[in-house]
């Protein structure tokens, strides 16, 4: 292609762009139909589009050529044209490559400008195949800018143009690949340590919507993706677990600007808002972890791949260890007083869910060495120190079950009898009668071991 530059130069900058667009889709076509493997655009292509879509000078000497907002706009959409009418998704996904995948140049600024710019127009007229293509972009990329192309379309859609959420709630539906890949790219974003890293209110109730409505969704880029043991560790995690986790862990905790008022059910408007929507967050995920065995066993994973890494886990105990000193710090209200306990009940239920159902793979010494730094709660004692029990139903009394009984052949032979069964042990009652009892552990028991 590069024999199209001389024809290129005396155009406009729309119309040489449009110009181009059209020659990159006819290369590409010509590129996968010749059946070369892999099929690579050339660093000849990649300079026409640094130098007349992303607008980079040639050399120094050249000066840049510039869009004015009504000519960038009409670009827009004739990439989205571009791409909606190319049906074939193994040239769309390369012309895709061949405009946004970072070089490590000057004209990566560009590149990312435009990409948001783009996006955020297919968002808003449901251009599908571009968030296909967005979607693997953000599987590839640096973590860094897939947070980047996340914060663009949050101010977008939550925080610039008011009353615009409903357009990004769409995607759930409209690409629900995307919608996953932009959960965890939110969720690597905002880390609730700031009140700028805090999920915007209307982003918060989106989410657990779409969990809520699909609880799949989070794990459809690891249902679709065949999985290699080399994930690359600046990329984004394979699901967005870890990092909702991390949300319903932190947010009781969570403080905001100088008064650190905390994210819970207080007298505050935003408190009431926020509380249950994170409770509900919370019960999503472990719904979500629920579905896993049947998952792992089928993609024959299970016990071999942990979708929940330590060094996540323990990034998450430190933040919360050094929440829990802060709020100590503070006198506490009758509102806030009970916030300490509950962020530690969610992180000793996502451990004990997660190690049951093959989310995280760690023996109870490593538990016990992360949490070490955590004061005392019932409820993680119990699950640092107990088996870990598997769980058929999060909403009924839980049963004791290995996700591996059903293919054992260990299991369908049995060489001894039943043993026999003990009557259960007397209830205690609870030392903190205010707070209720979460439904899916009521019922159980949990042999005791003091730790030393």
């Amino acid at each position: 292609m590069g024999d199209i530059r001389q024809s290129l130069l005396p155009r406009d900058v729309l119309s040489a762009a449009k110009e181009l667009l059209y020659h990159l889709d006819i290369y590409i076509c010509n590129l996968v139909q010749s059946g070369r493997q892999p099929p690579q655009v050339d660093s000849k292509t990649q300079e026409l589009v640094e130098e007349f879509i992303l607008h980079a000078p040639k050399d120094r000497n050249t000066p840049a050529r510039r869009m004015s907002a009504l000519q960038e706009l009409q670009l827009l959409e004739i990439m989205c044209s571009c791409f909606q009418e190319q049906s074939r998704d193994t040239v769309r996904q390369l012309m895709f490559s061949a405009l946004f995948s970072l070089q490590g140049n000057q004209a990566d600024e560009s590149r990312m400008v435009l990409l948001g710019k783009l996006v955020s127009m297919a968002i808003a007229v449901g251009r599908v195949p571009i968030l296909e293509c967005a979607a693997s972009w953000l599987q590839r990329t640096h973590r860094v800018y897939c947070v980047r192309l996340a914060q663009v379309l949050v101010d977008d859609y939550c925080s610039l143009v008011p009353g615009s959420g409903p357009t990004l709630q769409n995607i759930h539906s409209a690409s629900p690949r995307f919608c996953c890949q932009f959960i965890t790219a939110v969720t690597t974003l905002y880390d609730l340590t700031t009140e700028e890293l805090t999920p915007p209110l209307e982003l918060l109730q989106m989410i657990v919507s779409w969990i809520q409505d699909d609880p799949r969704l989070v794990l459809i880029n690891f249902l679709n993706t065949p999985l290699s043991g080399n994930h690359p560790i600046s990329s984004l995690d394979v699901t967005p677990l870890g990092g909702l986790m991390r949300w319903c862990v932190k947010a009781p905790l969570a403080y905001k600007g100088d008064k650190k008022q905390a994210l819970t059910n207080s007298s505050t408007e935003r408190g009431r808002e926020v509380g249950p929507l994170f409770s509900a967050l919370h019960l999503s995920v472990l719904q979500v972890l629920m579905l896993l065995p049947n998952i792992l066993n089928e993609k024959g994973l299970y016990g071999r791949l942990a979708l929940l890494q330590m060094e996540s886990l323990a990034s998450l105990t430190s933040d919360l260890s050094r929440l829990l000193d802060q709020a100590d710090k503070h006198a506490p209200s009758t509102d806030t007083r009970a916030l300490p306990q509950l962020a530690l009940d969610r992180l000793a239920q996502a451990l004990q869910v997660s190690m049951a159902n093959g989310a995280l793979l760690c023996s109870r010494e490593d538990l016990r060495a992360i949490c070490s730094r955590l004061p005392h709660n019932n409820l993680l004692q119990l699950v640092l120190s107990g088996p870990v029990m598997y769980y058929n139903n999060i909403h009924s009394p839980a049963m004791a079950f290995s996700p591996h009984a059903a293919h054992s052949p260990i299991a369908s032979h049995p060489t001894h009898p039943p043993l026999p069964t003990h009557p259960p042990l007397p209830t205690h009652p609870s030392s903190h009668p205010q707070y209720p009892a979460q439904p899916f552990m009521t019922g159980m028991s949990f042999p005791f071991r003091p730790s030393h």
